[in-house]
Order: structure tokens, then sequence, then C-alpha cells
């Protein structure tokens, strides 16, 4: 469909919006699988449910309009939701993998907050008031999410950051038993020379005491 006019833009816009919230209650259920923070799990599921929540508050913005909510794919959030999802292949589970995943629900936060933002100032200037409320209540919704997720972000970024510390430590440990072992063959061959050493010096003083009791006689 060809955009022309401002009220055109409005409900491409919509629809872009509408499509990128289908994508994300699709989506959410088996990022929210792969977390291992109970707070972060308990924060994903409470906005799938806020999503879908806000899917019904863009259907009843399509009524006001009497426009259709379908015929659009949203690139931007296809995109975003692929790169979240990669994730869970490139990363094993645990406290990293949890802060990976938390900056791509960010992203796709930050997105959906720049795209409200953008409807809901149209919205305005279009002296669509109810429309604009709804939509700001789904802003705000969004804004609160991020903050959350931010603070979540805390708890888990200290947990993946301790279990590098962690592994790091071990490895440490790892090579000074290495180094240790090293030095333990190193004082072996140390005692072998000095063995070889004594020998040689006993071996010395034999000759001179045989050849003394050569010339002796």
């Amino acid at each position: 469909m060809s955009v022309a006019t401002a009220e055109e833009l409005f409900v491409d816009e919509l629809k872009d919006i509408y499509s990128a919230e289908k994508q994300a209650v699709k989506a959410f259920p088996r990022l929210a699988k792969a977390v291992q923070s109970e707070e972060l799990k308990q924060a994903m599921q409470d906005h799938l449910e806020q999503t879908k929540g806000q899917v019904e508050r863009l259907d009843r913005i399509f009524e006001i309009l009497e426009k259709r909510s379908s015929g659009k794919t949203c690139e931007g959030m296809k995109g975003l939701v692929t790169e979240a999802q990669s994730q869970l292949e490139e990363i094993e589970k645990g406290p990293v993998l949890d802060c990976a995943i938390i900056g791509a629900l960010q992203r796709i936060e930050h997105y959906e907050i720049a795209a409200y933002g953008t409807v809901a100032t149209l919205a305005e200037a279009m002296g669509q008031e109810e429309v604009k409320e709804l939509l700001g209540e789904t802003l705000e919704e969004e804004k609160e999410t991020d903050e959350r997720l931010t603070e979540v972000a805390q708890s888990v970024n200290s947990e993946a950051l301790s279990e590098g510390s962690e592994e790091e430590g071990s490895e440490e440990e790892e090579n000074g038993s290495s180094s240790n072992g090293s030095g333990r063959r190193t004082s072996s061959r140390g005692s072998s020379k000095t063995s070889w050493k004594s020998n040689a010096s006993r071996s010395s003083r034999s000759g001179s005491s045989r050849s003394g009791q050569r010339s002796g006689r």
C-alpha cells in the first residue's frame, strides 16, 4: 500500500506495531523458557500478559478508526526477534545468557517505545483523543517494562560476572598445578646433576688415592 497522507501513515504505523506485538507474543514463551533467573522469568511472564492486553488495545483502536489491523509485517521486530533467538543457539544456559536476553528484550522495548511515541503524537495532532489515550497507556507500560528490565539486569549482571571470575580462578589453579609439576621436574633434574657431580668427585678422589699408592710403591 502506498502512503500519501499523514492519516495513511498513521494507519500504516499502527499496522506495523500490531504485527510487532503479535510477533512478541509468539516469541516470548521460548525466550522465557531459556532463562535461568526467576526474577527475569517473572518479569517476562508479566510483560507477556501485558502485551496481550496491548494487542487488545490496538484492536479497539482499529475499531474506532474503522480500519483493518492486518496486512503488514513488521520487519524491524522480525529482525529483533531473530537476533534474540540466535542467542539461544550461541550461549549456554546460565547468567551470561540471561544478560544477553535482557539486552535483546530492551532493544525490543526501545523499538516499541519509539513506535508508540510516534503514533501517539500523530493521534494528538489528528484530534484522536481516545486513540491517543489508549496509545499513551501502552507507551507508559513499555517504559515501565524497560525500567524493570534495567533493575533485573543489576542482579543478573553480578551473577554473570561472578561466574566469569570463578572460571578464571579455576584456570589459574590449573595453570598453577602445571607450573608446580614443572618445578618438581626441574628439582628432579637438579638432583640428578648434583648426584652426577658427587659421583664425579668420588671418582676423582679415588683416582688420586690410587695414584698416591703407586707412587709409594
